[in-house]
């Protein structure tokens, strides 16, 4: 006998090694007639191990016999996922036949893959998302990471599967969706948009959504990210990784830090809240093998855009899109706030002297809107001089100019969506400016 059980707390359980203790990250089964599996979350002097009850497995008691599988969480990797909806363990959600035989590759999904040169291109490539606001503000660059914050109900989701919707069809790269603790309704309605716009030819899913506990749900955005990782190095593939949502992350490793009684940071997150962030970041990377380019969603709660851990998340990207409660109540969709819409990307050199130009212009504009609504209430527009009144009719125009249907939401609306070119977009806002 390897180890045995001495408590089991909710999903934490200590097992105590004689001598051959078991490496960090690691599975371990429980010899209970059902090989329950345990991964080694940290270890402690005398032999104990602090495991996680991966699969929520209640069938445990103390003195239980534990051995060693000298293995991590391991998923099928490869050609064979692509299509599938697999869970964080690997395991197939889609009710079709589950992924084995003697062909089928594994990857260690806590094992970092080995170092790379660091990926540079000598000009940045920019993908055409369609959608007028984001190719505008936040151009979409091969490689990057654009995260899209916004509270319950603003949007998130319905702007990442236009992206997604948009971006795939022209079927250059492989697609990544991984769901963090979101609605399973969600998940559901994504799989299904993707089957029937025969978009699960370039599509690999992974999903632990809020019925799964927290351990799969901190680990299915790992999951997705080593399987990119294979296509990536392996196969020299361009990623497009979209991961809904990223607090979702932070909140599945704050439970779990608080059932391992460790004692919370100021903000009242978990102690490693900075590490578990880059963790995940740092592997959604590019080499000279491939790109991995992502848009991530950021739950923003109590629509409270200075929460500790949706600051950290935003830290790490290049592009962020806020969608705001209070342009969606104008029935301005997407709900984007243009005023704290922003980009590192925003420069001549990757978009070109004439769209950054505009940009500047437009921003100019927008901030003069912002500090002109104060007046309008107090004294009205008619009081204003000629010149503010015609800045404050094109930033209206503007507004208006970045309203648009989303092709995800005509069965549900009627209204067929729209497509804009980066062009069409761009000569949409000389025709106001200037």
């Amino acid at each position: 006998m390897a180890g045995s059980v001495i408590t089991v707390k909710d999903l934490v359980v200590r097992v105590e090694f004689d001598e051959d203790s078991p490496s960090l990250n690691e599975l371990v089964e429980v010899e209970n007639g059902h090989k329950t599996q345990l991964l080694v979350d940290h270890l402690e002097p005398g032999g104990v191990a602090f495991c996680l009850n991966v699969r929520s497995d209640l069938r445990l008691t103390k003195g239980m016999a534990v051995k060693r599988t000298h293995k991590g969480i391991e998923i099928p990797i490869g050609d064979v996922t692509i299509g599938r909806i697999l869970s964080a363990l690997g395991d197939p959600l889609d009710g079709l036949e589950p992924i084995a035989g003697d062909s089928i590759k594994y990857k260690d999904i806590l094992k970092l893959p080995p170092r790379t040169t660091d990926f540079s291109v000598t000009k940045p490539e920019i993908l055409e998302t369609g959608i007028k606001v984001m190719d505008f503000f936040t151009p979409f660059v091969k490689g990057r990471k654009i995260g899209v914050i916004g509270g319950a109900g603003v949007g998130k989701t319905v702007l990442t599967m236009e992206m997604i919707n948009n971006i795939a069809r022209s079927g250059s790269g492989l697609s990544f969706f991984s769901g963090i603790g979101e609605r399973i309704r969600e998940g559901h309605e994504l799989y299904e948009t993707l089957k029937e716009n025969d978009l699960l030819k370039n599509t690999c899913m992974f999903f632990a959504q809020m019925n799964e506990n927290p351990v799969q749900r901190a680990l299915v955005g790992i999951s997705a990210t080593a399987s990119a990782e294979h296509f990536r190095d392996e196969q020299k593939k361009d990623i497009l990784f979209f991961a809904d949502n990223m607090f979702r992350y932070i909140q599945a490793r704050n439970e779990l830090s608080t059932i391992l009684d460790q004692v919370p940071n100021e903000g009242g997150y978990e102690p490693t809240i900075f590490s578990d962030v880059k963790v995940l970041q740092d592997r959604l990377s590019s080499n000279e093998n491939g790109s991995i380019t992502s848009v991530q969603t950021i739950y923003v709660p109590a629509d409270d855009i200075s929460d500790p851990a949706v600051q950290f998340i935003q830290h790490e990207m290049d592009s962020i899109i806020v969608l705001s409660r209070k342009v969606a109540e104008q029935g301005i969709r997407p709900a984007v706030d243009l005023t704290l819409t922003n980009s590192s990307l925003l420069t001549p050199e990757i978009v070109g002297e004439r769209h950054y130009l505009l940009s500047v212009q437009v921003q100019a504009l927008l901030q003069k809107y912002e500090s002109l609504k104060g007046i309008i209430a107090i004294i009205g527009e008619n009081e204003l001089s000629p010149a503010d009144r015609s800045d404050y009719a094109k930033a209206k125009k503007l507004i208006d100019n970045f309203t648009q249907n989303m092709n995800v939401m005509t069965k549900h609306t009627g209204v067929k969506g729209d497509f804009f070119t980066r062009e069409e977009t761009l000569k949409s806002i000389e025709e106001i400016v200037i």
